[in-house]
């Protein structure tokens, strides 16, 4: 695989093509990733999703996206959108805060590591539901404007 080289703020940083084909050069978190390629799947440290699923070919991708999107669609949660798409998001992209029974505050998520997730509108509201899941686990919360008053509705193990 080629090398390519970036001018970012007057330094060279050397970055190669990604294990599935997206572009890093235009990703606004290239300058903090240490590649995928180079670290065999986990760019920031932890496990890529996206990565993991590629070890055993793209059709193996294709097949957990498909059998994701089913466990969340079979949730049947009122109000939610179908859920159409799944995008790797950074874990500190969607790692918000909920609150437990006993008032804690508490993140469920890894912050380097890339999950499968989405936001979609609930319907009639102002809210949102964000889905995320890996390879053990999904969650389903709703929440107000950048994640305020966040709620978790479904955090379970899944497969």
């Amino acid at each position: 695989m080629e090398d390519e080289i970036l001018q970012m703020n007057g330094g060279r940083i050397k970055m190669t093509k990604s294990i599935c084909g997206v572009d890093c050069t235009k990703c606004e978190l290239s300058n903090t990733c240490n590649g995928c390629t180079e670290t065999k799947g986990r760019p920031f440290g932890s496990e890529c999703i996206v990565a993991l699923c590629l070890k055993d070919g793209e059709n193996a991708l294709c097949e957990f996206k498909k059998n994701l999107i089913a466990a969340f669609n079979e949730l049947n949660i009122q109000d939610m959108e179908l859920v159409t798409n799944l995008n790797a998001l950074k874990g500190s992209f969607i790692n918000i805060k909920y609150p437990l029974p006993n008032g804690q505050l508490v993140k469920f998520w890894d912050d380097n590591k890339i999950y499968f997730g989405n936001q979609l509108h609930k319907k009639d509201s102002d809210r949102c539901y964000g889905i995320v899941a890996d390879e053990k686990y999904l969650l389903v919360a709703e929440y107000g404007e950048y994640g305020s008053n966040a709620e978790v509705i479904v955090f379970k193990r899944w497969r």
